[in-house]
């Protein structure tokens, strides 16, 4: 299987600690890197370079670099790997909140660049599938409420089985091109605009 070359961006403020972290990438076979030392105006950055991933080395952060950092990383919605040289707790916890794929103390070495990313890319992935299911899992349960308070508006109101009303339900689903959920969401709200009481 082939894969794309990743573009990756790289923000690091120490010229030197930048060109270990872009030598590891390159050496990885990632020919796509750009390197940013300045953070100033980085979301912007971000925005017009659109990197697949993102490398973020902290030399010796303090909370309010730590913290804009977290920040981006809650609003890119990308695989970040964060190299830091010393961190405690607090900081580790606050990084796994704001989805760091990769959080990295004092293990800033060229020859770790390439497995810190894919695992920082994997983790990323699980972690988007896994939230993706989870909303999916919402909905479905939101529109199966749904369905049922539609359901018992038409047995009130029709006097019809819960099966009876399933079936109406379904069949003008089918019958206008659209989901059960939509027709039970017109039904429900229709109801609610003439009896106030079934919203």
């Amino acid at each position: 299987m082939i894969r794309k070359s990743l573009t990756v961006l790289v923000i690091d403020e120490n010229h030197i600690r930048a060109s270990i972290i872009e030598a590891g990438l390159r050496e990885a076979g990632h020919e796509q890197v750009t390197i940013v030392h300045d953070v100033a105006g980085i979301a912007r950055r971000i925005a017009e370079i659109e990197p697949d991933v993102i490398v973020i080395d902290l030399e010796n952060p303090n909370r309010d670099m730590l913290e804009n950092m977290f920040q981006l990383s809650r609003v890119v919605k990308r695989p970040i790997a964060m190299f830091v040289d010393r961190s405690d707790q607090a900081s580790i916890e606050a990084a796994v909140e704001a989805g760091v794929s990769a959080y990295v103390v004092d293990g800033l070495r060229q020859e770790r660049v390439k497995p810190i990313l894919d695992m920082a890319i994997s983790r990323f992935n699980a972690f988007s599938r896994m939230a993706r299911e989870l909303e999916e899992a919402r909905s479905e349960l939101e529109d199966r409420k749904l369905i049922d308070r539609a359901k018992g508006i038409l047995m009130r109101s029709r006097g019809l089985s819960e099966d009876a009303a399933y079936t109406l339900l379904r069949k003008t689903a089918m019958n206008q091109n659209r989901k059960i959920s939509e027709i039970a969401q017109s039904l429900v709200t229709a109801a609610g605009l003439l009896d106030p009481g079934e919203s």
